[in-house]
C-alpha cells in the first residue's frame, strides 16, 4: 500500500537511504530538516505517516507533539533518535509515537514498521501518561539495553504480564519499577516479594495471606502480597524458587483474577499486574519438572532479557560517572574518573554486573586520595582483570573437536557441517524461546531478520510464525 511519507532528518546521508528504501516500496516521500520546514509542509498537505528525529537544528522534534497532532490528527508517528536513553524511549511513548526506533537501526524493520502504520495499526485512542518521570533508572546507550528500552515502553499502557530474565545484579526489579512508575498503574501500590528469601512453608501465606488458626502460629488475619498489591502492581522477584504447590495456586490466581487466603473459603477479586523475574533458566525446569509449563506461559507473555554488564561495556564509562555522583549523596567525597581507569574498570569480567560495578566505584571514591580515580588504583583495588574462561565455553570446544573426530567430515565440508551442526540447536532454542517469532528471534541472536528466514529454510527448521 502505497502513501504519503514526511521524513524530518537533518542526516542527509540517513535520510537518502530512507528514502531510497520507502520509495522502492511505492511510497511518495518528502524530506526536510527543520521543524519550521517540517509545520509549513503540514499546513500544506496531508500526509499518511510521518518519521522525525528528536534532535534537530532548529529545536525538538517531539515538543509541541499536541498542536502537531491538531494540525495533522490520526496522523501515525515513527521517531528515530540517536540519544538513546530510556528516557527518550519513554518521551516517544509519551507522545503516542506509533514505533520508536534507536539509530542505528534495522532498515527493513523501519519500512516494515512505516507499512503498518499506512495500513492503520496507529496507536490512536489510547491514554496518554502524564508528565514525564524523572529520575529514571537505567544508564546506558549501548546497542544492548534498547532492545530493553523498547520493551518498556510498549508494556506502559497495558496490563500484560511481563517475565525479566538476566543474571542477579542486571536490574531486573528496576525494570519492574520503572514500568510501574511509569505506567498507568503509578497511582496504585507496588509490592515486591522475593521466592526466593521466604521459607517453602510459608511462602503461600506471604502471597494470598491467612485466616486466624489457619496454621499453628496463625493469631490473627494477614493480608498477603495479592491485596496489598490491588490496583497496582506485584513484582514476583526470582520466580524460578517458587515452591510446587504455591506455583499452582500462583497459576490459579493468574488464570481467575481471585485467590483464597490460606484456611479461608472467600474468594477475593483481585486487580493486580503481574511483573516475574527470575535469573534461572526456566526451560531446562520445565525439562525436570521442577517448573511448571502452563505457569510459564503464563508469565512469559512479555519476554524481556537484561543483558549482562559484559556485553555492553560501552555503557561502564556513563554507569561509573553516575555512580560516582551517587556516591556524594552516600556522604563519600567527590570523584572523577580517567579515561585510563575507565580501560581498567571496562577490562573486569563483573559477574555481579551493574550491582558489582557500583560496589566497585564507591570502593574506589573511598580509597582515591586525589580527586581522580587513576588506573593504578582501580587495578590495586580490583586485582588483576584476568578473563576467566567459562566452562560453558570449554564444554562448547570440547563437543566441536569431539563431533570432528567422531564424524570426520570429508575434506571441504569441514567448515560448513561444522556451522551447521552449531546453527541448528542455536536456531531450534532461539525460535523456542521466543515462540516462533521471527522478529524477536533475529533481535536475540543480533542478525537481520531476512538473515534468520533463509537460515531457517535452509536448515529446514520447523514452520515459524512471522513477527
Amino acid at each position: 500500500m502505497s502513501a504519503r511519507v514526511l521524513l524530518v532528518e537533518d542526516d542527509r546521508s540517513i535520510a537518502a537511504v530512507i528514502g531510497e528504501a520507502l520509495r522502492e516500496e511505492g511510497h511518495d516521500v518528502t524530506t526536510c530538516a527543520e521543524l519550521a520546514r517540517r509545520d509549513a509542509l503540514l499546513e500544506a498537505g496531508r500526509y499518511d505517516v510521518m518519521l522525525t528525529d528528536v534532535v534537530l537544528a532548529d529545536g525538538d522534534g517531539l515538543a509541541g507533539m499536541e498542536e502537531l497532532r491538531a494540525r495533522a490528527p490520526g496522523m501515525p508517528i515513527i521517531v528515530l533518535s540517536a540519544q538513546n536513553t530510556l528516557d527518550t524511549a519513554v518521551r516517544a511513548s509519551e507522545s503516542e509515537a506509533f514505533e520508536y526506533f534507536p539509530k542505528p537501526f534495522d532498515l527493513d524493520e523501519l519500512v516494515r514498521a512505516v507499512g503498518q502504520a499506512v495500513a492503520g495499526r496507529s496507536a490512536e485512542g489510547q491514554d496518554t501518561l502524564a508528565e514525564p518521570v524523572k529520575g529514571l533508572p537505567f544508564i546506558g546507550r549501548s546497542n544492548a539495553m534498547q532492545a530493553v528500552y523498547r520493551m518498556i515502553t510498549r508494556v506502559l499502557r497495558n496490563d500484560l504480564t511481563v517475565l525479566v530474565t538476566g543474571e542477579s545484579g542486571t536490574g531486573k526489579e528496576l525494570v519492574a519499577e520503572a514500568i510501574h512508575t511509569l505506567g498507568h498503574r503509578r497511582t496504585g501500590p507496588f509490592v515486591a516479594v522475593n521466592a526466593a528469601a521466604i521459607p517453602r512453608d510459608l511462602i503461600e501465606s506471604e502471597l494470598f495471606g491467612h485466616e486466624k488458626g489457619a496454621f499453628t502460629g496463625a493469631t490473627g488475619q494477614a493480608i498477603g502480597k495479592f491485596e496489598q498489591a490491588q490496583g497496582g502492581t506485584l513484582f514476583l522477584d526470582e520466580i524460578g524458587d517458587m515452591p510446587a504447590d504455591a506455583q499452582t495456586r500462583l497459576l490459579r490466581a493468574l488464570q481467575s483474577g481471585r485467590i483464597r487466603r490460606v484456611g479461608g473459603r472467600q474468594e477475593i477479586v483481585v486487580d493486580v499486574r503481574i511483573i516475574a523475574a527470575t535469573n534461572r533458566a526456566l526451560e531446562p525446569m520445565i525439562a525436570a519438572g521442577t517448573f511448571r509449563e502452563d505457569l510459564f506461559y503464563r508469565l512469559n507473555v512479555v519476554p524481556i532479557h537484561l543483558p549482562p554488564l559484559r556485553e555492553r561495556r560501552e555503557d561502564i564509562d556513563a554507569l561509573a560517572r553516575h555512580f560516582l555522583s551517587e556516591a556524594v549523596t552516600e556522604g563519600l567525597p567527590r570523584r572523577g574518573v580517567s579515561a585510563e581507569a575507565v580501560e581498567a574498570l571496562s577490562a573486569h569480567p563483573w559477574r555481579g554486573n551493574v550491582r558489582e560495578l557500583r560496589n566497585a566505584v564507591f570502593r574506589l571514591a573511598l580509597l582515591a586520595r586525589e580527586s581522580i580515580i587513576d588506573a593504578a588504583l582501580v587495578n590495586e583495588a580490583l586485582g588483576p582483570a584476568v578473563q576467566v574462561e567459562m566452562p560453558a565455553s570449554r564444554s562448547l570446544a570440547s563437543a566441536l573437536l569431539s563431533w570432528i573426530e567422531t564424524e570426520r567430515p570429508a575434506e571441504g565440508t569441514l567448515y560448513h557441517r561444522a556451522l551447521a551442526e552449531l546453527e541448528r540447536p542455536l536456531l531450534d532454542w532461539v525460535m523456542t524461546r521466543t515462540s516462533g517469532n521471527q522478529l524477536a528471534g533475529a533481535r536475540l541472536l543480533g542478525i537481520n531478520r531476512n538473515t534468520l528466514r533463509k537460515k531457517l529454510s535452509d536448515l529446514a527448521i520447523g514452520e515459524v510464525r512471522r513477527g
